[in-house]
């Protein structure tokens, strides 16, 4: 598989990302995380989504971090500093699902509290119905596990044909477009950081198209075995859904209703927050995730 490797003078002088660098080999690939905070305390585990990376996590990490825990922040194989391969057909769902994977045992995280959004979703739920007991719990936000027996909304159908067609993919822009508060110049070069060229960017583009929309999609059957397993997920599951995301809006009603540990949590709208709300509301969020832990501990 041919891959290519950001520069590393690409992610200098970074806004709020002092954050020393780890890496992992899968598939003989490099992934980038940020490890901060005591390796013996409980782990927290932050899976970012498309096309973002754990830069996401900037305003969250301290705070997680100067209550005790230790947060774990991975950039997924194609974005932030992990390795990219520039062949679209070298990314599927299940290998998303797989190198993660790979990564989260080769790291040996238990324990887990998890916060998942957009793509980190789709991947993080995965890993939960697969190896339940790596998981002490799970926050859930602006994401999901789909099927491809729903409807998905016009917003997203649009982003998918955007994805794939446009000439250059504005990465920085369409971080912003999902905030409902404008980024800095200097925030916005940050989400561009990864990708010095298009050659860049092929996971980036074929991610949306990635996300199960059709009953026969390839990775429609692997998560209909992972709702099942979910059916029966009784540690604590809470959802954190903003109020401004057009793509993900009522998503968390079927974890709500399906999964067991999630009946009777104290499940939140984080208030004036678009599909990115790491950047609108971090540090509310983080507050949320910590008073979860709390509760339910």
């Amino acid at each position: 598989m041919e891959f290519l490797r950001t520069p590393e003078d690409r992610f200098t002088a970074l806004p709020d990302y002092p954050f020393a660098p780890h890496y992992q080999t899968v598939d003989g690939m490099r992934i980038h995380y940020v490890d901060e905070g005591a390796r013996t305390a409980a782990p927290l585990l932050l899976l970012h989504g498309e096309p973002s990376w754990s830069f996401l996590y900037r305003h969250m990490i301290p705070l997680f971090t100067a209550a005790g825990f230790r947060a774990v922040a991975p950039d997924l194989i194609g974005f932030g500093k992990s390795d990219k391969p520039i062949d679209p057909a070298d990314f599927s769902y299940q290998r998303l699902v797989d190198w993660t994977r790979e990564w989260l045992e080769a790291v040996d995280l238990t324990g887990i509290t998890l916060f998942c959004q957009d793509w980190g979703s789709l991947i993080g739920l995965r890993l939960v119905a697969e190896q339940p007991e790596r998981f002490a719990r799970v926050v859930l936000a602006n994401g999901g596990l789909p099927t491809g027996d729903q409807q998905m909304p016009e917003a997203f159908t649009q982003w998918q044909t955007f994805a794939q067609k446009v000439s250059r993919l504005p990465v920085g822009r369409i971080i912003n477009g999902g905030t409902t508060t404008p980024l800095a110049d200097e925030v916005v070069a940050a989400y561009n950081a990864p990708f010095p060229d298009e050659t860049y960017k092929a996971g980036a583009r074929i991610l949306p198209a990635l996300v199960p929309t059709r009953p026969d999609d390839p990775a429609a059957a692997a998560n209909r075995r992972a709702w099942k397993r979910l059916l029966r997920f009784e540690k604590p599951f809470l959802t954190a859904f903003s109020d401004g995301d057009p793509i993900t809006a009522g998503g968390d009603h079927p974890f709500q209703r399906l999964v067991p540990g999630a009946r009777g949590q104290p499940h939140t709208i984080i208030r004036d927050a678009g599909h990115f709300l790491q950047e609108d509301k971090g540090p509310e969020l983080a507050q949320v995730i910590l008073d979860f832990i709390a509760v339910t501990s």
